[in-house]
């Protein structure tokens, strides 16, 4: 097993256990919102909202296209006649 494998096995049971010790209900405060709630139901959503966030900062970014610089490589600027000889053809 790779060290990944590893690590990703070994945080998993220690959440799992961390989720399991904590069960009891608690108050828990949101802005002016006061209500009673268990620990593992705000563990679970806090972990699930870490590793979605964690997500979407980590992954990479999508790449802008140089359309212009693109097509500029393709013809080059120098080359005023881009047109084929089938085109010519069509135009004449």
């Amino acid at each position: 097993m790779s060290i990944k494998t590893i690590t990703i096995v070994v945080i998993t049971i220690l959440l799992t256990a961390a989720l399991a010790q904590n069960t009891d209900n608690v108050t828990f405060a949101f802005l002016f919102m006061s209500f009673r709630i268990s620990k593992l139901a705000i563990m679970i959503t806090m972990t699930v909202v870490g590793f979605i966030l964690g997500f979407m900062i980590g992954r990479p970014k999508k790449a802008k296209y140089d359309i212009e610089g693109y097509h500029d490589s393709i013809h080059q600027k120098e080359d005023k006649n881009t047109l084929s000889n089938e085109d010519r053809d069509y135009i004449s």
